[in-house]
């Protein structure tokens, strides 16, 4: 019976609380209803775990291979591999075949933050109890303010690779993986300390100024490719956090000024993607990015999600052409991907995002049908947005 109280009560605390607009677009009442239906007990379940987490930051793993100190972030170029005519050369690509030994220490603890921010912002909204956020101001407080722990607002190091980079413009999209920190902040900041609220604002204006001034942030940024657009979009969701309105207007303009046209051909597809060894795979990710800046940046007057261009594309069209290849995936005309190919799609974010834009059920039903919990790190990895329910609103 206590239960079923609960099951009722979180049922009708989030039907009657959940906002009616998603980015200034009306939100199905059905879309809205299935998707806690559908990820309420998931929610909880994670929420529970991530409340017996302790704080694990970059300050606890190091590689003799880093070029920085104790507490920037590193990582290396995941298509890198030793040259087997000069194994101690510089090392060599091998392009969508991931090197196993390559050092992903800081990585992983930045996707298990992730993690767990996005399950107990998840479980605050469902509950409204303060309890998730006080949990997740012990990890916050670890990564963005306490001196000894502390990760450095700046992605220097990033994708380097054995002797020819000590880090690339590349490596800040490792960063996509305190998007939904920074949403799971906005979520939960009415229960937060004050103090805690700023300083880690403070530490996303910091990154947010390297990201906008360093050459390798510049690099990123005019990225013809997925690159291009998960720059854009972590501008994007780290200005909405800090209340940069100069920053969110700049990525809805580059959205529909640069993105959108150069990226995407007349049949909704992306061409740059499809080049690629891992196509399918690609192409979802760079879906799911431009999906997510509608997410974040429409507003009822600059509503991104029914922009389309002079040429007639649009975001729509964009989920049209490979929603077929999602719901049945035996459809894809290409080769399969070089590596992860069984393990794609997953509840692409992608799908109930426009499901609610665009209150399209079959989009909904399809999302409903998918791995909400995926458990390969490659996947996890290029599947930033794993908690929804934070996102609708």
């Amino acid at each position: 019976m206590k239960r079923l109280t609960l099951s009722l009560f979180t049922a009708i605390f989030l039907l009657i609380s959940f906002p009616r607009l998603v980015s200034g677009n009306p939100l199905n009442d059905e879309v809205k209803k299935q998707a806690v239906l559908t990820l309420k007990n998931k929610v909880l379940a994670r929420a529970k775990w991530a409340m017996q987490q302790k704080p694990t930051t970059v300050t606890a793993a190091s590689s003799s291979r880093s070029a920085g100190g104790v507490h920037d972030f590193f990582s290396e170029g995941d298509y890198w591999w030793p040259d087997p005519k000069n194994p101690d050369g510089p090392y060599i690509q091998r392009d969508g075949m991931t090197n196993p030994d390559n050092f992903v220490a800081h990585r992983l603890a930045m996707i298990r933050f992730s993690e767990i921010i996005g399950a107990l912002a998840s479980a605050y909204r469902l509950t409204g109890e303060e309890k998730y956020a006080k949990q997740a101001m012990v990890h916050l407080k670890a990564w963005f303010i306490n001196e000894a722990t502390l990760m450095n607002p700046h992605l220097k190091y990033a994708q380097a690779i054995k002797g020819r980079f000590t880090g690339r413009g590349i490596g800040i999209i490792d960063t996509i993986q305190l998007m939904e920190v920074a949403q799971g902040v906005l979520v939960m900041s009415k229960a937060m300390d004050v103090a805690v609220l700023k300083g880690v604002k403070d530490w996303f204006s910091e990154y947010l100024n390297w990201l906008m001034t360093h050459p390798y942030g510049k690099d990123e940024l005019k990225a013809e490719n997925n690159h291009g657009t998960c720059f854009t979009m972590q501008v994007a969701s780290f200005a909405k956090l800090t209340g940069n309105q100069g920053l969110l207007d700049f990525c809805a303009d580059r959205y529909k000024t640069v993105l959108l046209p150069n990226q995407m051909a007349i049949d909704g597809s992306f061409p740059r993607e499809l080049a690629r060894t891992k196509p399918y795979g690609y192409s979802v990710f760079n879906l799911d990015a431009m999906t997510t800046l509608c997410q974040i940046l429409s507003t009822p007057k600059d509503n991104l999600w029914t922009f389309e261009t002079s040429d007639g594309k649009s975001i729509r069209k964009g989920v049209a052409y490979f929603f077929p290849f999602v719901k049945d995936k035996s459809k894809w005309p290409l080769k399969p991907d070089v590596m992860y190919w069984e393990n794609w799609p997953v509840a692409q974010p992608f799908l109930i995002f426009a499901a609610a834009a665009f209150e399209e059920q079959s989009w909904l039903q399809t999302w409903q049908k998918l791995d909400h919990e995926p458990k390969v790190e490659e996947v996890i990895r290029n599947l930033p947005l794993r908690n929804p329910l934070i996102w609708l609103n």
